[in-house]
């Protein structure tokens, strides 16, 4: 089915991502697979290109598209070469930066969102902790008042961009007697003493992000580094993950899509017993179940894009794009592996690292069972 929800800014915009990615990304990716990370010629290049500023205003060396299906395309590109990527750079461009962008004052825009646009500073967030996992009500990270600065004690794990940011936008406890209506958000320079990044962790798949574990010793930051109003962090936070969801759906079905188009063509050519394996019944139907899948996601995925785009996405209907879509990728993978055979198996096949990468996709931005928890609290349960 064809889609309408992009016109030709948004194509011609795709065709300049597509030539980025063919010129400056492609060629490099098995080295970022190596070294757990995207080095920072890939950010600044990025940055070059304008795909990092987005969301920053024009005054601050962004574009300010001022429409998302901009950022859509710019997900769906990068999850159709590679499910990494969108993660990095939708962590530091789709998901930090906003909050940089709209709770920030002038001041501290000018210090981080220029650098934040051209790639010369790399951001993640910090919200997930140990023994946390999606409670991010309950987090044990504090920041504790001294003087007019803020002394943070505390860990976090899973960070994507955590082994190479240069901020990180950190949630921590600021007024643990009000519990969740107790949390604040820091942007923590990396450089600072007692800033330390452990572990850059051994996935699965996704290797070439730099997921690590962070630790904070006493970091001293200043008042001025406080990100929005005083313990209004949590609340925050709900603002914004809606946005996290989308883009984790758009990753997850773009990516889905590709490995899936790349299969049907291996069905074409691969042959068994004297004829293409995707002329026996099975794969056929297999296929077309799949496909079918596919295609009626996609419709429920546009809409969220344009209800987002014009600020009309609720959080459930993110949660019900972000479950669905990490179940149906992570099911079309799962069958697109089968078809391949032995080699479906085999790391140096695309559809053996597809698989692996998409796992996770069920767990981050909030675990489907979490998703479910939220659509069913909407239903009055």
């Amino acid at each position: 089915m064809k889609r309408d929800i992009y016109d030709e800014d948004h194509e011609a915009f795709r065709a300049s991502v597509k030539q980025f990615l063919d010129r400056e990304v492609t060629p490099h990716l098995e080295t970022y697979a190596e070294r757990h990370g995207l080095d920072r010629d890939f950010w600044l290049a990025a940055g070059k290109q304008g795909f990092l500023g987005l969301e920053i205003p024009e005054e601050f060396g962004g574009s300010e598209a001022g429409d998302y299906r901009f950022n859509a395309v710019l997900t769906e590109e990068l999850a159709k070469v590679n499910m990494t990527l969108p993660s990095c750079v939708g962590i530091h461009a789709d998901i930090t930066v906003p909050y940089l962008v709209h709770l920030t004052n002038d001041e501290q825009r000018a210090r981080w969102l220029p650098r934040a646009a051209s790639g010369e500073l790399v951001t993640a967030i910090g919200m997930t902790e140990p023994g946390g996992g999606s409670d991010l009500a309950n987090l044990r990270t504090t920041a504790v008042r001294d003087g007019d600065d803020w002394i943070i004690n505390g860990s976090k794990t899973f960070i994507t961009n955590g082994g190479s940011a240069d901020i990180v936008l950190v949630a921590a406890r600021t007024s643990p007697e009000k519990k969740a209506k107790g949390i604040s958000l820091f942007a923590v320079d990396t450089t600072l003493e007692g800033f330390s990044v452990g572990r850059v962790l051994d996935k699965v798949g996704q290797d070439e992000s730099d997921t690590a574990e962070l630790a904070f010793d006493n970091v001293r930051v200043s008042n001025d580094d406080l990100v929005g109003p005083l313990d209004t962090g949590f609340i925050s936070m709900m603002q914004f993950l809606p946005q996290e969801r989308l883009g984790s759906a758009i990753t997850n079905l773009a990516h889905a899509k590709q490995i899936l188009e790349e299969t049907i063509q291996y069905a074409k050519d691969r042959q068994a017993f004297g004829q293409p394996i995707g002329a026996f019944q099975n794969t056929q139907f297999l296929l077309a179940d799949l496909v079918t899948r596919v295609d009626v996601t996609q419709a429920f995925v546009d809409q969220c894009v344009i209800a987002h785009t014009k600020q009309e996405l609720t959080p459930v209907d993110a949660a019900k794009a972000k479950w669905w879509t990490s179940q149906v990728q992570n099911d079309v993978l799962d069958h697109c592996v089968q078809v391949h055979g032995g080699y479906g198996y085999m790391n140096e096949y695309r559809v053996a690292r597809a698989w692996r990468d998409a796992r996770v996709t069920k767990i981050w931005a909030g675990s489907n069972e979490i998703m479910k928890m939220l659509i069913g609290r909407d239903l009055g349960l």
